[in-house]
């Protein structure tokens, strides 16, 4: 019995051995199964054959023979080694000697799995220092391999005279290597290195973008991304373009507790800018967020920023950096507690459309925010306080400074027949001061400096009556009739008032069942008013339809509405929405009906559908003038964006804007990709048709490639000098 006890402790000394592990601690409880054990006296050899089983913990060792040399302290196993850790990864060997405590040794005929899809092989290997394997001749690979005729081969794998894997850093190193694609090299570097799979973040290449538009010429991007922490990475884009300069482009990104922060930024020097192509310019842009908590508590004060600036009005659609043309950023400081909030915050915008005047865009500071919403209910309904102040300033118009007050009680509550009705008082006030000097280009500016004050409250009831029916194979239908009934003064628009958030006014279904439809705090509606309308719903046991329908109805028309507003007169018009939702279609119609004739003032369709790999989206938007911000005038366009899975991994991809009311094309793309769990390789094609100043009509032809490693689509190599290999003997 001793002897077989001796034996097995020594032979499970093995395991941790090729476990990719610390040797087990003495006192280790080790299983050892095997169909005979041996202890030979003469030469001190402890042999355990037929079926070797060895469990130490988490790590497996399996052999047709395992034994032990007491005298110099050698470990022998043959015959199908096999060895798991307890982390999942196992290694293969026909032969294994191991000496030195058995924190050293040899492999004849090494197989190694690495993580979840890591596979490496080898003619021979070595073990030193217990946490180091030397490959000789080898080949590693992260793709799933088949074992069928014909599906053997990877589709990506680095071969190499010699990989070091060294498990302590989760590194593995190649020496003469060559990088193979379907069989093929394509690509020899006499250092390479990269990650485990096991590795999360790891510093290395990204995918590269390499292509051709008519914009900047031929192009190739090359980012390198740099995992500094688990917290906080980088990657630095330099890229090379034959008519468009050159172009480095950096990104840092940290979390941290409570918040966390990202910055983009490039910069480009282009010899050939300008109108005429050959002017030196210079450009440069700057993007981020952060949100940085000031104290441990996470409803406690924080500091905050969005950044969005450029110099140069087409240099980010130029560079495909983005398709912005109105840039907002901002500066924060804010406390939420409970359900209250104050905030201090500073705007500035930036305009970069040919139209735009950078000394009429206004900018804000500061804004001035407070909220108070006790916990409790005030007098049985809830309570709510707001203060809000701003000072909107700009190099060439009207100038303003408001600050408002506005106290709001509501008391929802349920009489017979379920009834759901909610009352609600509210009362605002708000004080402008308004500086006009020097305004001889604004017509109706009445004076250089004023005061105005203003007073609106207000009284609204909300009634709902939901009816349900249960119809049966778990379909019901809830049918929704709404009243709303608003009870206030006319006016509360003095002349003189600076207008700002009015101009973005959208009547739709969004804001059909709001008991005040223009956003901001310019202009308000005002006298009696009632929005009458109702829901109807059915749901699926897969799905649901919702549709909603409403219009507004006045006593007399509110005079702050345009003809062509939707709202004016004493009815608005009829807005409705109707959703439809399965597991593979996806359908919302938004629709503005003309009161008076029926036309169709305003629509947005949006289709999206599903089936397995393959996608269709498909929009059409038509928009009147005054539905359009910014002066645009009016707009209908069809979007058309598919993917087709045609056949195994291969994606076929098109992308299609067109103007309708000009009868042509914006944007156009088509493309073809492949991707499966290793690889990811796509060409693309895209025409932009527009043109913004220095910028004409393009077409543009990208290559995107990345070889994936684990769950990351990277090329995660890195050179490195020759004394990796020196640290290790040959």
């Amino acid at each position: 019995m001793r002897a077989v006890m001796r034996a097995a402790l020594s032979c499970a000394a093995l395991a941790p051995m090729l476990a990719w592990g610390a040797p087990a601690a003495k006192g280790d409880r080790i299983l050892l199964q095997a169909d005979e054990v041996v202890y030979n006296s003469d030469t001190n050899v402890v042999t355990a054959q037929g079926h070797v089983e060895i469990v130490d913990g988490g790590r497996i060792l399996m052999a047709q023979q395992v034994s032990y040399d007491q005298k110099t302290d050698k470990v022998t196993a043959s015959g199908h080694v096999s060895l798991m850790d307890e982390k999942g990864n196992v290694a293969f060997a026909d032969h294994v000697v191991l000496t030195d405590q058995m924190r050293d040794g040899a492999l004849q005929g090494f197989g190694a799995l690495i993580g979840k899809n890591g596979r490496m092989a080898a003619v021979s290997a070595e073990r030193i220092n217990a946490n180091t394997v030397i490959a000789h001749h080898a080949g590693y690979s992260p793709c799933k391999i088949c074992n069928k005729p014909g599906q053997r081969t990877p589709v990506w794998e680095v071969k190499a005279v010699r990989i070091v894997y060294d498990q302590a850093a989760h590194r593995i190193h190649f020496k003469d290597a060559t990088v193979d694609f379907m069989g093929v090299p394509v690509f020899y570097t006499p250092y390479m290195s990269q990650a485990d799979p096991s590795v999360k973040y790891a510093s290395g290449l990204l995918a590269p973008d390499v292509g051709s538009s008519t914009n900047i010429g031929y192009f190739l991007r090359a980012p390198v991304y740099i995992a500094l922490s688990d917290s906080n990475d980088a990657t630095i884009a330099p890229m090379v373009s034959t008519d468009g300069g050159e172009m480095l482009e950096g990104e840092y990104r940290q979390r941290w507790d409570n918040g966390g922060m990202w910055l983009q930024a490039s910069a480009t020097y282009n010899p050939d800018g300008g109108l005429s192509d050959n002017v030196a310019q210079t450009y440069d842009h700057l993007f981020g967020a952060g949100r940085i908590a000031l104290q441990p508590d996470p409803e406690g004060w924080r500091l905050g920023y969005d950044v969005q600036l450029t110099n140069n009005d087409t240099y980010l659609k130029r560079y495909d950096l983005s398709q912005l043309d109105r840039l907002v950023s901002d500066l924060f400081v804010d406390d939420d507690t409970g359900r209250s909030r104050f905030a201090i915050t500073g705007y500035f915008f930036q305009g970069l459309r040919a139209t735009d005047r950078p000394e009429t865009i206004p900018y804000v500071l500061p804004l001035i925010q407070y909220s108070y919403i006790p916990m409790e209910n005030v007098g049985g309904g809830q309570f709510r306080f707001d203060v809000n102040t701003a000072a909107i300033n700009q190099s060439d118009g009207p100038e303003s400074e408001r600050a408002t007050a506005e106290m709001r009680w509501q008391l929802p509550f349920v009489i017979g027949g379920g009834q759901l009705w909610t009352l609600r008082a509210d009362v605002r006030g708000d004080v402008y001061h308004v500086n006009n000097d020097d305004l001889t280009d604004y017509p109706g500016v009445l004076q250089k400096d004023r005061f105005i004050s203003r007073a609106i409250p207000y009284m609204a009831l909300d009634w709902r009556w939901p009816f349900i029916a249960d119809t049966g194979r778990n379909t019901a239908v809830v049918l929704q009739p709404i009243a709303q009934l608003i009870a206030q003064p006319y006016g509360g628009n003095p002349v003189g008032l600076p207008i700002e958030d009015a101009s973005a006014l959208e009547f739709d279904d969004n804001s059909i069942f709001s008991f005040d439809h223009l956003p901001g705090y310019d202009l308000v509606e005002s006298g009696p008013r009632a929005n009458l309308g109702g829901t109807a719903e059915v749901y699926f046991p897969t799905g649901s339809v919702e549709a909603l329908v409403g219009q507004t109805f006045r006593l007399k028309p509110d005079p702050i509405f345009a003809s062509d507003s939707g709202e004016e007169g004493t009815n608005s018009d009829v807005v409705g929405r109707l959703s439809v939702k399965f597991p593979h279609l996806d359908l919302t119609d938004r629709i503005d009906v003309d009161r008076g004739n029926g036309a169709v003032r305003r629509q947005e369709i949006y289709m999206t559908g599903t089936y397995g790999r393959s996608e269709l989206q498909v929009s059409y938007v038509s928009l009147p003038p005054e539905a359009v911000t910014l002066g645009l005038g009016s707009r209908e366009e069809l979007n058309f964006q598919g993917d087709l899975n045609f056949y195994r991994n291969w994606q076929a991809f098109a992308a299609v804007r067109r103007d309708l009311i000009a009868n042509q094309f914006l944007d156009t793309e088509y493309g073809l990709g492949y991707e499966d769990d290793c690889l990811a390789v796509s060409l693309a094609y895209r025409r932009k048709y527009t043109s913004d100043r220095d910028l004409p009509p393009s077409t543009s032809i990208i290559l995107r490639f990345s070889l994936k490693t684990g769950d990351q689509p990277i090329i995660p190599f890195t050179l490195f000098p020759r004394d990796v290999f020196s640290s290790v003997h040959s």
